[in-house]
């Protein structure tokens, strides 16, 4: 009997610092309870066979030959390659995958195949491999070969993150750091039902937006310019100021919720969920009428301390806060009255269950 390795990885539902990850900035990521699961048996030759529970048919390829399809096989082939181009020899092997996290709700679903992907692969043929170097392969195999311009924060979230914490994270250094999720508080995660794909082109529009914004700046990344600097945002032409100030004011953001999750101010940190809302509304436009209405329903709720759109945007999911023990009832409330008022049922993932 072919013995076989399983491995695993979580989804990941970002509590603030979005689009700032590729632009050198802070991100707060915090793993999801929904996972994907692999099972890799190793195999003879250079062929790979892949099977996923949520593809219709299985699908093949030989290790060296990898050419993009432009369908999910893609994220496999993917780090097939750039392991191959990082110097790792393999050999052929057959993969299971099987994954509860819901694919297009901006929860990372595509880093969490990779990093369980990359698990699995680093156990079977015992590469020398630390948990960061992961998400690096990962990164690169959807920035190069799938060719979504993804930043590092859902590969690190994936390798690095903890239940119960979230993950502090500088995406230039790589530095990061774990802090507890405070106990006055309870999270939801709440998918609108309006799928996205970071590989389409909205999402590498806004970083190449922000990457001439930059430019246009004088410095390397939107990174390096402080709050101190939105005036000089402002002379920019659009959408290039927007999309500047949006990054600017969200990494500080992302330090205040540092500070708030530190210091268990459960209002501080959700009135930053909802100002990081109106700034990926209304400067970043990643938002859409649904997410929006989404959004305006949970921060009715007199439980709820702020609700944003976590992801990259064009539909996906919410983040909520809540206060401690009323995750699950706000959460039922919330998904009622947004069916009531549009017609259609978002769907409940966190609390699980």
């Amino acid at each position: 009997m072919v013995r076989s390795t399983r491995a695993a990885a979580p989804g990941r539902v970002n509590l603030i610092g979005e689009h700032t990850d590729y632009n050198g900035g802070f991100v707060l990521p915090t793993p999801i309870p929904q996972k994907t699961r692999v099972e890799l048996a190793r195999g003879e030759g250079r062929l790979v066979r892949v099977r996923s529970d949520q593809a219709p048919a299985p699908a093949e390829y030989a290790l060296g030959r990898e050419r993009p399809r432009g369908d999910w096989l893609d994220y496999v082939q993917g780090l097939t390659w750039a392991l191959g181009e990082a110097g790792f020899e393999l050999e052929g092997f057959n993969l299971r995958v099987t994954s509860d996290v819901p694919l297009g709700a901006g929860l990372s679903s595509s880093a969490a195949l990779e990093i369980a992907v990359l698990r699995a692969i680093r156990a079977a043929f015992a590469l020398d491999l630390d948990d960061v170097r992961l998400a690096r392969l990962g990164q690169r195999a959807e920035n190069d070969f799938v060719g979504a311009r993804c930043g590092i924060m859902d590969q690190m979230a994936a390798s690095l993150a903890d239940a119960g914490a979230a993950l502090f994270l500088d995406t230039r250094s790589l530095e990061f750091r774990r802090i507890a999720l405070p106990p006055a508080a309870d999270l939801i995660v709440i998918h609108s039902g309006v799928s996205h794909a970071i590989a389409g082109g909205d999402y590498n529009t806004r970083r190449a937006e922000c990457e001439a914004a930059a430019s246009a700046l004088g410095v390397p990344q939107l990174r390096d310019v402080s709050p101190a600097d939105l005036g000089r945002l402002a002379q920019l032409p659009e959408p290039f100021g927007s999309r500047a100030r949006h990054v600017v004011t969200e990494n500080q953001r992302v330090l205040e919720a540092v500070l708030a999750l530190e210091a268990n101010d459960v209002a501080r940190l959700g009135q930053l969920f909802v100002e990081s809302h109106a700034s990926m509304r209304d400067d970043f436009d990643v938002s859409v009428p649904q997410v929006d209405l989404l959004v305006d329903v949970a921060c009715a709720d007199e439980r709820v301390f702020g609700a944003r759109l976590t992801g990259g945007g064009f539909g996906g999911a919410v983040v909520v806060l809540a206060a401690a023990g009323e995750g699950r009832g706000a959460g039922e409330r919330i998904t009622r009255a947004y069916a009531e008022r549009s017609g259609e049922r978002p769907t409940l993932l966190v609390p699980a269950g």
